[in-house]
């Protein structure tokens, strides 16, 4: 449970920052964008929702793929086979200790609260997937005649879905579409009897974009994979900024497959206002013609004129929009905090220990052994850096000791063996002994006998 806790932490802390730093990026792509193209400003949304959820989990660190070629080099260069082991030390860098300095029962709690929002966000995503299924099984079956028969069948070959069932529901407000599998249009009760017939075929045209898009899937995919930042409000005027851009996009789509941009636009409007009279009722994950409550920006959508980008200045922008996010990806990942497990005290260590730096003079370590390299890492040839977080008591034994950063291969033991029996003098505070935490990474090389002598 400590790994769970320290990850779960580690996530939540990152998540805190992470997200605010995709949305401000996205935000910026976006609107260098909105003028020219719909499609490309709803793909960077998308993105920015995978980003800011992926990117807390992610230990990855730039540099250390130019780490791993240098280290790739030196062994090509040194030809390592049958070499000896070279290793330094020096503290560790990081941040992921100092800035929480607060009691494990509290970590605890925090990464409890945490847990429980997170199960309260997935009940409410499997309520709102039972509510469909019900909405679903309730729907009467509909045979569309006439006009929107006609609609229906040409649609049908327009967007290459032929698999669609048509229903009714006097559950719902406005036309929507359900299922992953089995797509499903759901008209309400007496709607095909009260709409004009352009205004039911720019329904109809609509709902067939969602699902020549799959939009319902997607939305579902969405849902999941936002789960562990569900609780952020950025998150959710991300989730905004999709469903908006998607509804645009759904339109230049319906708009294009009936009597064009005007006359669709017009329908639209006309569409809301049967909405004066009724909310719309509709669940969490079904997708319709009314999910994005922005039907100003999505009428002047369809009516203005689009800026097309061609040769120099598209691939300019796309170049921007990818640097930014590179950039902010690189700058998410080189600030990544990190809240390591909880400790239980050890013997002879009954206080927290304080952080080297102001009045706090760091020890000295007097001995030190080198670690054996493991057989696994020498077969290999591999090189790597391992760090160490332990606690230095006021004797200078070392205690509390556990790796930060792993670099597998049998030396993450090696290591840990070896800082075991590390002999410090004392840190101290106005010249009195006291216990402080370090970082220690230690360097496993390997370099050529023949060379070095």
């Amino acid at each position: 449970m400590k790994a769970l806790e320290s990850f779960s932490l580690t996530y939540l802390l990152n998540s805190l920052w992470q997200v605010p730093l995709v949305f401000a990026a996205a935000w910026l792509a976006a609107r260098a964008v909105r003028r020219s193209s719909i499609a490309m400003e709803h793909r960077i949304w998308v993105s920015a929702l995978a980003l800011a959820a992926l990117l807390p989990a992610c230990a990855f660190q730039p540099a250390e793929p130019f780490l791993k070629f240098w280290q790739l080099v030196r062994l090509w260069e040194t030809g390592a086979a049958g070499g000896e082991i070279h290793v330094t030390m020096a503290p560790g860098v990081a941040l992921e200790h100092g800035l929480l300095r607060l009691p494990s029962t509290l970590l605890a709690a925090i990464a409890l609260v945490y847990g429980c929002s997170i199960l309260y966000f997935a009940g409410r995503l499997a309520w709102g997937l039972w509510k469909t299924s019900e909405l679903r099984s309730q729907a009467e079956c509909a045979a569309l005649t006439g006009e929107a028969g006609r609609t229906w069948e040409r649609c049908s070959q327009i967007f290459a879905v032929h698999d669609a069932e048509a229903a009714v529901s006097g559950d719902i407000a406005g036309p929507i579409t359900i299922g992953i599998f089995r797509r499903m249009f759901l008209l309400p009760t007496g709607w095909q009897a009260s709409l004009l017939a352009e205004d039911l075929d720019a329904a109809i045209a609509h709902e067939f974009a969602h699902m020549r898009r799959r939009d319902f899937a997607k939305n579902l995919a969405y849902e999941l994979l936002s789960l562990p930042i569900a609780y952020h409000p950025l998150l959710w005027l991300t989730r905004a900024r999709i469903t908006e851009s998607r509804e645009m996009v759904c339109d230049a789509m319906a708009a294009d497959a009936v009597a064009g941009r005007e006359k669709y636009a017009r329908s639209l409007l006309r569409l809301a206002s049967t909405l004066t009279q009724k909310a719309p009722a509709r669940t969490l994950h079904a997708i319709g013609i009314f999910d994005a409550n922005i039907f100003e920006r999505r009428v002047m959508n369809l009516t203005q004129k689009r800026v097309e980008l061609r040769g120099v200045r598209r691939i300019a922008i796309a170049t921007a929009c990818v640097a930014l996010g590179l950039g902010t990806c690189a700058s998410a990942l080189a600030l990544r905090i990190k809240v390591p497990a909880p400790q239980s005290e050890a013997p002879g260590v009954q206080e927290r220990p304080m952080h080297v730096g102001g009045s706090v003079i760091p020890p000295k370590l007097v001995y030190h052994v080198d670690p054996v390299y493991s057989e696994e890492a020498r077969q290999a040839r591999f090189s790597g850096n391992v760090q160490v977080y332990l606690w230095v008591d006021k004797d200078g034994n070392p205690s509390h000791i556990r790796v930060v950063k792993a670099a597998g291969k049998g030396l993450d033991e090696k290591a840990v063996e070896a800082v075991r029996q590390y002999k410090f003098t004392p840190a101290t505070l106005n010249g009195a002994p006291v216990a402080v935490d370090l970082y220690i990474d230690v360097n496993f090389q390997i370099f050529d006998k023949d060379k070095k002598d």
